[in-house]
Parts: structure tokens; sequence; C-alpha cells
């Protein structure tokens, strides 16, 4: 479930659970201290305590390379509470947008199926055992 949003790597499509959004984080968290940890190991800071160039480089590799997965898992969540991908950019309005995206990622998915698809915990959808 960690690793779900690697898979689908750029897929906008479809709903995520809140497991595997909060399991992506805590993924991105852990990777991130890390490599910041690495970094600072190999690359000390300089003479002004700025970071040093391998550790900005290890961070901007990983930020490129996770940038997609994250936004791709972020706009499945939202699809989940049955919100459009778009709602995404209200994080861009400081400090209130960080608070209501917060709360939508913590908010329950639409039981059933919503405009985004099929509920992933399978409550409403025939056939579909929850997981």
């Amino acid at each position: 479930m960690m690793f779900e949003p690697l898979r689908r790597y750029a897929d906008f499509r479809g709903r995520s659970r809140r497991q595997e959004y909060w399991l992506f984080s805590l993924f991105l968290v852990v990777i991130y201290a890390f490599v910041a940890l690495v970094g600072t190991l190999v690359s000390p800071p300089g003479p002004n305590g700025e970071p040093g160039g391998v550790f900005i480089a290890l961070v901007g590799i990983l930020a490129l390379a996770f940038f997609i997965p994250s936004l791709a898992v972020a706009v499945r969540r939202l699809h989940d509470t049955d919100r459009s991908g778009w709602w995404y950019l209200i994080g861009l309005v400081p400090l209130i947008g960080s608070i209501v995206l917060l709360v939508f990622f913590v908010l329950d998915g639409t039981p059933g199926p919503n405009r985004f698809g099929d509920d992933p915990k399978g409550r409403g959808n025939p056939g579909i055992m929850e997981r």
C-alpha cells in the first residue's frame, strides 16, 4: 500500500484511500530525512552555515523524482472525497489553504461509487470485498 503511488506514478484517475495517502507521505518523510542525513554527512555546511552542494543536489533530485507521484496520490485522495483535483490549488493560499487540504486528506472517502470511480474500500460495490 505504501508503494502503490509509485506503481501508479502518473495516474490521476480514480481514488486513493487515506491509508495509501498517509503511508506514502510517511515514506517520503523517512526518505527525505535519510537523504538529509546522508547529504549533511557527505557534504558539510559551508562557512556561513549554508547547505553543501551534495545535500542540495540530493534533495533537488529527490524532489523532482517524487513530485508527480505526490501530486497524483493527492489528486486521487481528493477524488475519494468527491472533490476535483483542482482543489489541490487551494494549498497556494497561505495557511488557510494548507489547513483546508489537511482536512480534506483526513476525511473519510465517499461511501460507494462517486464520479471518480468505485469506492477503494469496496463499500457499495457489489462483489468487491473490503481490503
